[in-house]
């Protein structure tokens, strides 16, 4: 009985998202579904196929009931019922069928590709936040025309009115440079020089200098900062981002108050989550790691629960594109939950009701206190 307890809590818990992008706005053929079934921005091989992954097998188990066709369908049949189905029919159904109450949603890559938070809330039949990229905000005001002596001025001016109604910020300062970056804040001088260089070959921002001027204009404003960690496309060089070198800036950052979200962290999540229990401003999450280790995903979920005090762990999906990743990352997430704390209440190490508590507070409440939703 208490098991089953447990199992209609987890099943039935109306989660929070506390990092999202978009699903599809438009429909995508076989390659392109299977190209965003990884984080490679590669071409895939004639002689591969994405699906013969722990997240391409995902799909085939747990997506397929939802579009209506038998567990492990073939991939080709289930290519071609989503096709049938249109990319509004199979975004409703699989977002409706994650669970998810409330997304909060990065709206900084490839914007027009995906549903903003608005038609994200209306697919889902769920609320819908905003969460602003900081590279995206300065480069758009880089096309604005910026001079690089008011830059340094102009920005944090820019970003309180890009952020007015959103509830929180993001960089992907990992992916840009890494985290071995001089975690002091920059001088106005330092960010003008950068600009200025900057300014002339135009692109996105990957000085270190401008990175650092996000990243403190971003503590000043005060909203919670999310940060990419660990794992992520070919852009990255994964050993700078290990989230234990942004260690002296979480120093520099805690009397500001400004709270520090490690998103995804995997393979360092235990690096993470040390952090979360040292340092009472950072939090984390294993979003991504979840659905591309499929199979294994309970493994992630449980070495995420070692740590950090429960408190400091929240529940992200970083699902972009294919509806499917939305819904996987939660039945994923969800089925890992239940599984390790299944285990220590059968193993009598943890009571249910504080199995059942836990899970509300990592899928649910965390978020709703950190970007203080109920507030809104």
């Amino acid at each position: 009985m208490a098991i089953d307890e447990l199992t209609a809590a987890v099943d039935e818990l109306p989660l929070v998202d506390h990092h999202v992008h978009g699903a599809l706005r438009g429909p995508v053929d076989r390659a392109g579904l299977e190209g965003m079934l990884t984080e490679s921005d590669r071409a895939i091989p004639g002689w591969m196929t994405q699906f013969d992954s722990q997240l391409g097998f995902a799909v085939r188990r747990w997506c397929a009931p939802v579009l209506g066709l038998p567990a492990h369908a073939d991939a080709a049949d289930y290519v071609a019922l989503r096709e049938e189905l249109g990319v509004q029919e199979v975004t409703r159904r699989l977002l409706a069928a994650s669970g998810v109450e409330h997304f909060l949603v990065e709206t900084g890559y490839e914007g027009d590709a995906i549903l903003s938070p608005a038609e994200m809330a209306a697919a889902a039949g769920a609320r819908a936040d905003e969460v602003v990229r900081l590279e995206t905000v300065l480069e758009d005001l880089a096309r604005s025309g910026v001079g690089a002596g008011e830059l340094p001025a102009r920005f944090p001016e820019v970003l309180a009115e890009r952020t007015v109604d959103a509830v929180g910020l993001k960089s992907i300062v990992a992916y840009r440079f890494g985290f071995d970056f001089d975690p002091q804040r920059p001088s106005t001088s330092e960010v003008v020089a950068a600009a200025e260089r900057w300014l002339r070959t135009g692109g996105r921002v990957d000085d270190p200098v401008l990175l650092r001027f996000l990243l403190w204009t971003g503590v000043d404003r005060g909203l919670p900062l999310q940060l990419h960690a660990g794992y992520g496309d070919p852009d990255i060089e994964l050993h700078r981002c290990d989230p234990a070198l942004l260690t002296r800036f979480i120093k520099l950052v805690e009397p500001h108050g400004t709270d520090l979200l490690l998103l995804h962290c995997y393979p360092y999540h235990r690096n993470a989550g040390y952090l979360a229990q040292v340092f009472p401003h950072v939090y984390f999450d294993v979003g991504l790691a979840v659905n591309h280790t499929g199979a294994r995903s309970a493994a992630v979920v449980a070495e995420s629960l070692e740590l950090a005090p429960f408190a400091k762990i929240l529940f992200s999906s970083d699902a972009w594109g294919p509806p499917e990743l939305h819904h996987l990352g939660a039945l994923l997430w969800r089925r890992g939950m239940h599984a390790a704390l299944a285990e220590w209440v059968a193993a009598g190490e943890w009571s249910t009701s504080d199995a059942v508590r836990v899970a509300r507070m990592i899928g649910r409440d965390n978020a709703r206190r950190i970007y203080r939703l109920d507030q809104r």
